[in-house]
């Protein structure tokens, strides 16, 4: 219940009248009060004393309060019941007063002492001023009423662990006549006396009393009889609560205050452990209710970060990717963040708050670590691709491979510095080396690995271009071997080399390798460019036989004008055989081994010797047998490694390469045996002669008739015509076989062809018909030379055979008319 008056009175029942502690009411009577925003400017006053003795009526004048009031027209019974709160109106700082049930009560009956306790211990602990209301003429009484209320003071107070100091203002009501000045003394004496009866721990037994109370003594006038000096009294003792916490105010020993936000829980505690029976550690209470609400604070705080907008677009946002200022920004928010919680906190114990602060930013910044994470990851992310970029377009750029790594790494990681300063959270002491070092791994295998693939581009570009300038030249040198093939080999060899190895140098200059690297590529370049030449001659010695025949076939069937032989009878098949294979030797001998050496050697002579020169049985007849110097696998003085043709395989080669040319050899000579039949067309001297002696009468028979003559002339144009159409000397160059049935197949068409042109002719004629052109109807005869140096005739006209052949059939066609 709260209850309001027009000076801004709030009070509640704190503690009902069966000692149920009313937390809800406390509750809203700390925010009406606003009591939370005091911190530690706030006070407490108690009142005690006997059950109507005035207490709540001395509290409304006092303080402005508005505690129920005893009615005396209805007889003196209990007012107050368990204990009640009020806000003091108009006194500053804040001051809290509780009105507590008075004790000696009828209505309590047994039970008054148990809760009087209860309730004093309660005061104590909570009080900052206990104000004790007694009468006047209690003073110096033996069995005064006081006496109990005081022994219960003054024991409860030892069940104070390390007590605060409390001011104890012994009230004096209805004062008489007596000056107070003398009431004092006897007061205190009293007091004394009751304090020295009180049985102490050891280790309090010997303390003074002033080491726990400050005791105050004031006296008012009877209420009832004189209201208004009463009224001035009491206005003149309420100006002593104004600033009662400040230095030398009425307010005791203020070490063990608990801050206002934490009094309604503190409070409960208190009553919580009285209630039990158990001795109360105002020290240990303190830290405990510092412990509580300063963990709720926390809890508070830690719930408002995470609920923070700012912060939560923060987090969203560093997910995907950084964010500038993303350090400054959540410093910002968790300052925001402690500073609250230190707001609400710096009243509480310090070793507690300061705990609990540093768990609040532990847990804070578990929170944030993650994000921060992700922060220093897109920025090694981003500055690792950035420094890719750069890399590449600086090696573009034509700028050498180690100056560009050099740079771009060096100004990325300066970067990485940078945006990783502008992510550091104020609050941590978080170390990014770790991710650093991840950069820079990442910078350096990026490096090596575009430093190994460019190595590899330069020496695929070199050993390409090696390659080009080698293998064809190489093919075509050892094609047209010769003595000269090898050094000339040599020589273009060393020149490629040279030039490659130069520019593979310069190539090399902008990786700044050091020299025995260095020269270990070039020596591989080296080696690379003997490797093609090597494996050209391999490949070329795989093909030696094609090319040996190849060879022999050219220049064989070829004269020095590389024009086709004809053979006529008049060339030395044999001398042009053995220049043709000595030329194909010479082939062997070259394609037998690699000599990038300048070293001589005598695979020449020994194959001359051994295939060209030797002679079957030769040396039987000699005393001494000779050793065949190709039964063997190597060469002298030529190492396996570079033998590409061992002698026994040479010697094979050579085998079989005769063979396959022995019928070429074999059909030249039959060529030139067919050219000679060919040519020989006369018949022998002798048979001319008999011819003749034999033939005299037919030749003057002809004489003497010359129609036979004619017939002879018409008969000899037709032959002619035949012979020169069927090309018959042409036919039978190949043999008198093959001849004869090429001819066998081309006489009856000719002759066909040729009859049907006469007879269109002699139509043509006999019609009337004009000739036509003289030049092709007139009969003509020329003398032509063959291949062989025959002379022969033949004719044109515009007769035409199947095969496009003309005649001339003009004469044939004057006989036959």
């Amino acid at each position: 219940m709260l209850s309001d008056n027009k000076d801004e009175c709030c009070s509640t029942h704190l503690i009902d009248g069966d000692g149920m502690f009313n937390v809800a009411g406390v509750e809203n009577f700390m925010k009406e009060v606003k009591l939370a925003e005091c911190g530690l400017s706030y006070a407490v006053v108690s009142i005690m004393g006997p059950q109507s003795s005035g207490k709540s009526t001395l509290l409304n004048h006092l303080f402005h309060t508005n505690f129920r009031e005893m009615d005396a027209y209805k007889g003196r019974s209990q007012t107050t019941k368990g204990i009640w709160m009020a806000r003091c109106a108009g006194i500053e700082p804040c001051t809290l007063v509780m009105d507590l049930e008075g004790t000696d009560g009828r209505e309590r009956g047994e039970d008054d002492t148990a809760f009087e306790k209860q309730s004093a211990l309660f005061a104590l602990a909570v009080s900052d001023i206990v104000l004790i209301n007694m009468w006047c003429h209690d003073i110096g009484r033996e069995q005064a009423a006081n006496k109990p209320l005081l022994k219960t003071v003054f024991q409860v107070m030892m069940r104070l662990f390390s007590p605060r100091k409390t001011t104890l203002m012994f009230v004096i009501r209805d004062k008489t006549r007596t000056p107070l000045e003398n009431l004092e003394p006897v007061l205190r004496e009293d007091i004394q006396k009751i304090w020295d009866s009180v049985p102490k721990p050891q280790a309090h037994k010997d303390t003074p009393l002033s080491e726990f109370f400050n005791v105050e003594v004031v006296a008012l006038s009877s209420f009832e009889e004189k209201e208004e000096q009463f009224k001035e009294q009491v206005a003149s003792l309420r100006q002593r609560f104004f600033h009662s916490i400040a230095p030398g105010g009425l307010a005791g020993d203020r070490r063990a205050v608990v801050p206002a936000s934490g009094f309604s829980f503190s409070s409960q505690q208190i009553w919580k452990v009285i209630k039990e029976n158990k001795d109360l550690d105002l020290p240990a209470h303190k830290v405990m209710v510092a412990t509580v609400r300063c963990e709720e604070i926390a809890n508070e705080k830690y719930v408002s970060f995470t609920e923070n907008e700012e912060w939560s677009q923060l987090e969203e946002a560093v997910n995907s990717h950084s964010v500038r200022g993303f350090g400054r920004k959540v410093s910002s928010i968790l300052n925001a963040c402690l500073s609250e919680y230190d707001t609400e906190a710096t009243f509480f114990d310090e070793g507690v708050r300061s705990s609990k602060r540093k768990h609040l930013e532990e847990k804070l910044l578990q929170l944030v670590q993650p994000a921060y994470q992700s922060m220093l990851g897109h920025i090694r992310s981003d500055a690792f691709e950035r420094f890719k970029d750069a890399f590449e377009k600086a090696l573009k750029g034509g700028k050498g491979f180690a100056l560009a790594a050099r740079e771009c790494a060096e100004t990325f990681m300066s970067h990485f510095d940078e945006e990783c300063t502008d992510a550091i959270i104020d609050q941590a002491k978080w170390d990014s080396s770790r991710v650093k070092d991840k950069l820079r791994r990442d910078v350096d295998a990026h490096i090596a690995e575009v430093r190994s693939a460019k190595l590899t581009e330069v020496t695929t570009l070199y050993e390409t271009k090696l390659n080009e300038a080698l293998a064809g030249p190489v093919e075509a040198l050892l094609d047209g071997a010769g003595d000269d093939t090898w050094p000339a080999i040599r020589k273009l060899l060393q020149r490629e080399t040279d030039t490659a190895v130069s520019g593979f140098a310069a190539a090399l200059s902008g990786f700044e390798m050091d020299e025995e690297s260095r020269d270990n590529m070039v020596l591989r370049l080296k080696d690379y460019a003997r490797g093609v030449v090597e494996a050209k001659a391999k490949e070329e010695a795989g093909r030696v036989l094609s090319r040996m025949k190849d060879r022999f076939s050219t220049l064989f069937s070829h004269d020095q004008d590389s024009m086709p032989r004809i053979w006529t009878g008049k060339e030395d098949i044999r001398a042009i055989t053995k220049t043709a294979r000595s030329a194909s030797l010479k082939l062997l001998s070259v394609m037998a081994a690699v000599r990038l050496e300048d070293e001589g050697d005598n695979i020449d002579k020994i194959l001359i010797v051994a295939l060209v020169d030797g002679k079957p049985g030769a040396s039987s007849s000699k005393s001494i047998i000779s050793v065949d110097p190709l039964a063997s696998s190597t060469w002298d003085e030529v190492p396996p490694s570079k033998t590409l043709i061992t002698p026994v395989q040479c010697k094979s080669l050579w085998r079989q390469f005769k063979t396959e040319t022995e019928y070429v050899v074999s059909q030249a000579i039959a060529a030139q045996e067919a050219s000679k039949r060919n040519n020989n067309w006369l018949p022998p001297p002798w048979a001319i002669v008999a011819m003749v002696v034999l033939g005299f009468n037919e030749f003057m028979t002809l004489l003497r008739n010359p129609l036979y003559l004619g017939f002879i002339f018409v008969a000899y144009l037709l032959f002619k015509a035949l012979w020169v159409q069927m090309d018959i000397s042409g036919e039978f160059r190949n043999g008198v076989l093959p001849g004869l049935l090429s001819l066998s197949t081309k006489f009856l068409p000719t002759v066909m062809n040729l009859l049907k042109r006469l007879a269109e002719e002699g139509q043509g004629m006999a019609n009337g018909q004009p000739q036509g052109n003289p030049a092709l109807s007139s009969k003509s005869f020329r003398g032509s030379t063959n291949d062989h140096g025959d002379v022969s005739t033949s004719g044109t006209s515009e007769v035409t055979s199947e095969n496009g052949t003309e005649y001339s059939s003009s004469s044939l066609h004057d006989k036959a008319q």
